[in-house]
């Protein structure tokens, strides 16, 4: 029961660790990836349709590249969370198969070093030892505990990179077809209207969305999402109309 306790005070006392900024969890971990791709497909296929729009070329050449567009950057943000999940998860496997080892190899020091960091978080000493010796005498338990105290991650909860691939690949998805709707339907500057609307509103939504993870007042952060589209969109219309298509019909 000490030990219990005491367990539960050095979770409250414990800094945040570095290692926490990159690790994925599953309350909300997951939930804030998916915002962030709504909104990077969002900011990125409005800019590339507007861009063209501003050049005046066709609703098909539109939809081409929108397409292209939404499925370009779903893949690459599919691939770059698969790749940068994948190394962080082998970085964290590989620190705990070295932990796994000094435990087995020197588990004398192991239990020293426990006993050292809880007592710098302010464990009496006597208590520190048993619950150092409580650990240590579980060879799972104890590499749990180091890797919790020492890397700051849990060894059965390292992510998963397939599952993190897919969330990017359909959030951006979600948020790059938004600019795209109208030119399914028709084109010219009617359909440019409709979407720089729909586009507008999604992105108060998503910043909204995004204000619960930030902290900012959702009207800021809706205002600050729709400033960001509207910059884009303008800027690449205005680049697209300045540079123009040769050849190709309005």
């Amino acid at each position: 029961m000490a030990a219990t306790k005491v367990t539960e005070r050095l979770k409250a006392q414990k800094p945040r660790s570095p290692y926490e900024h990159h690790h994925r969890d599953i309350q909300g971990g997951a939930a804030r990836a998916a915002v962030f791709g709504v909104s990077d497909g969002l900011v990125s296929n409005v800019s590339l349709i507007l861009g063209l729009a501003g050049a005046t070329p066709s609703a098909s050449i539109i939809r081409l590249a929108g397409v292209a567009g939404l499925l370009g950057g779903a893949f690459s943000m599919a691939a770059g969370e698969y790749i940068s999940m994948r190394a962080q998860k082998e970085l964290f496997q590989r620190e705990i198969e070295i932990e796994r080892r000094e435990i087995e190899r020197h588990p004398t020091s192991e239990h020293r070093e426990l006993v050292h960091l809880y007592e710098t978080r302010g464990v009496p000493a006597e208590l520190a030892r048993k619950l150092a010796d409580e650990m240590m005498s579980n060879p799972e338990l104890a590499l749990e505990t180091h890797a919790r105290e020492e890397l700051g991650v849990n060894p059965d909860s390292l992510g998963q990179p397939l599952q993190a691939a897919a969330s990017s690949f359909v959030t951006f998805a979600a948020g790059a077809v938004v600019p795209l709707i109208p030119f399914f339907a028709g084109g010219g500057s009617g359909a440019v209207v409709v979407a720089v609307v729909i586009t507008a509103v999604a992105a108060l939504v998503v910043g909204g969305l995004l204000s619960l993870f930030t902290g900012r007042p959702w009207w800021w952060s809706s205002l600050r999402q729709l400033l960001i589209c509207a910059v884009a969109g303008a800027a690449t219309f205005g680049i697209g109309h300045a540079i123009g298509v040769s050849g190709v019909a309005g």
